[in-house]
């Protein structure tokens, strides 16, 4: 069985600008995730989160070859794709603490972060639940005639689900717009991926002989490089991708995972943030073309846990919802 992959595999122009932008995006993906941790540890946020701490990249990467009208559905470690689409860290903040200001009035939390205007039809707490969301998004594209993509972010848990075989099966048929990321961070919560996921990850996209590529997930660049093949190619009504990205998790599966030694090593954690950590990597790369020197990046960096700082403020001095509001959308 042949897997589909793009004809050309030329990298896209990343210049300082591009570069420094990714770098800062990553950053302050790291610093709100930071800062939800330890909301949770000080019993300020109710409920759990999933931190998306060591796949900044992934987020990034496929978002800066979005435009702002181009879709994206989540999952439950969604706030890096939510932040790397445009949505304001000072209102996510508030969705999460249950504050009236936040993206869903703070009804939705963590897991069910909205922000239609930039294009972000919202994460979901189910395993691939978003998948139908983002394949009738490209649907809707098509049939209106625009020239929108639709990017559907999912784990390889995801995989397991019937639902993303039924709607990739369609997209395929139809030609729709829609690219399905795959993050692969090699544990569906505390089991690893092999014991779960039969044969090769590609060979699935590849039954529907839909255009498919593998990278490296901690490399924003090369997770642009991919994307922005991707998108060109579901612009121009060829049909919907499959982008596999390798990438890792630092954290527990939720915030409440603390002790990981029953399903992973400290040592594979060690490894992974100190050999393979993506904003590390883009820092170097930066360096390295003359893009930047350490203490502009410092300077980026300052400026992004400075930003989410004032956010995180803004959250906690945010009034509540009115008491008389619980009965608000609730038709039954």
């Amino acid at each position: 069985m042949r897997i589909v992959t793009p004809p050309v595999r030329t990298e896209p122009e990343i210049d300082a600008d591009r570069g420094l932008q990714m770098y800062s995006q990553m950053l302050q993906i790291r610093a709100f995730e930071e800062k939800v941790n330890e909301l949770y540890t000080r019993a300020i946020m109710p409920g759990l989160a999933h931190l998306y701490i060591g796949q900044e990249a992934v987020a990034v990467g496929i978002c800066q070859a979005l435009r702002r009208d181009d879709y994206i559905t989540s999952t439950h470690r969604g706030h890096g794709h939510c932040l790397a689409k445009g949505a304001k860290p000072d209102l996510m903040f508030a969705e999460l603490l249950g504050k009236q200001s936040g993206y869903c009035a703070g009804r939705g939390g963590s897991m069910h972060i909205a922000d239609p205007e930039t294009g972000n039809l919202g994460a979901n707490a189910i395993v691939a639940g978003s998948a139908g969301i983002a394949t009738g998004a490209a649907f809707s594209a098509k049939s209106r005639g625009t020239d929108q993509v639709s990017v559907c972010f999912f784990g390889e848990g995801a995989l397991g689900q019937g639902v993303l075989y039924e709607v990739m099966n369609l997209a395929q048929l139809w030609k729709l717009p829609a690219i399905y990321v795959c993050e692969n961070n090699l544990y569906n919560e505390y089991t690893h991926y092999s014991e779960t996921t039969a044969g090769e990850i590609l060979a699935r996209p590849a039954a529907f002989g839909m255009l498919a590529d593998r990278v490296d997930g901690q490399n924003v660049r090369a997770v642009f490089a991919a994307a922005t093949r991707f998108v060109e190619s579901a612009r121009q009504g060829k049909g919907p991708g499959f982008l596999l990205c390798d990438t890792y998790r630092y954290r527990g599966h939720h915030v409440g995972d603390i002790n990981r030694t029953f399903y992973r090593s400290k040592q594979e954690e060690q490894d992974w943030m100190t050999q393979r950590d993506p904003i590390t990597r883009l820092g170097d790369w930066l360096c390295r073309l003359g893009f930047a020197v350490p203490a502009e990046l410092e300077d980026v960096r300052a400026r992004a846990y400075a930003n989410i700082e004032e956010a995180i403020q803004f959250a906690l001095d945010a009034p509540y919802p009115d008491a008389s509001d619980v009965r608000r959308h609730v038709y039954a």
